[in-house]
């Protein structure tokens, strides 16, 4: 009998922490989102297409019944372990340190966007710039793109670590970047230059 309670108490157990792993999830569609705002802002695009507050068929907590009405949900398990829904994610946070990060980078925007413009530099697949043709690029110059570089890339990395430890999931900061990564190259002036995966440069 005490075998037989002492397996019921694991297997519940094992069902829960099952049922709260599957509730951290990474958000994806969120983050687009948020990298698509945060990108227009720095890159002084303006946004042609409003965002959606909530992607269709995203909904947790109702589904619709057969008259299109919503119908709630009760989860027995959300009064037992509220926790794995307490921390909603949110990448519009806007703490100190985004904002100081944002700023600096809009700021050194306008340094870096005639060097966008005539494909000295471009965008990375992992969400970073670089110089794209070393040749084309003046002695006088080098010096300045470096600096810029090495700062941007910094304040980059800083941003992606930023968002997702202000979520409270320093470990999704590599899909932070992913997401970024994509949303500059989408976002990017026709003519700029970035690398496909492969590293092979390629023109909007």
């Amino acid at each position: 009998m005490k075998r037989t309670r002492v397996a019921l108490v694991g297997l519940l157990a094992t069902f829960v922490a099952a049922c709260v792993t599957i509730n951290i999830y990474f958000p994806a569609a969120a983050a687009d989102a948020a990298a698509e705002k945060i990108v227009d802002d720095i890159i002084g695009r303006d946004r042609q297409d409003p965002v959606p507050s909530q992607p269709e068929g995203d909904d947790k907590g109702a589904f619709l019944g057969s008259d299109n009405a919503p119908v709630i949900v009760f989860n027995p398990l959300e009064w037992l372990i509220p926790s794995a829904h307490a921390a909603t994610p949110d990448f519009n946070v806007d703490t100190p340190r985004i904002r100081q990060l944002r700023a600096e980078m809009k700021a050194r925007h306008e340094q870096l966007k005639p060097f966008y413009e005539d494909g000295k530099i471009g965008y990375t697949s992992d969400g970073m710039v670089t110089l794209r043709d070393g040749a084309q690029v003046a002695l006088r110059e080098r010096g300045l793109i470096k600096n810029l570089l090495a700062a941007e890339n910094r304040d980059r990395e800083a941003l992606y670590q930023a968002i997702a430890e202000a979520n409270g999931h320093p470990e999704w900061e590599g899909q932070v970047r992913s997401v970024f990564a994509d949303k500059w190259i989408e976002r990017a002036p026709g003519g700029w230059w970035f690398q496909a995966v492969g590293g092979e440069w390629r023109q909007k």
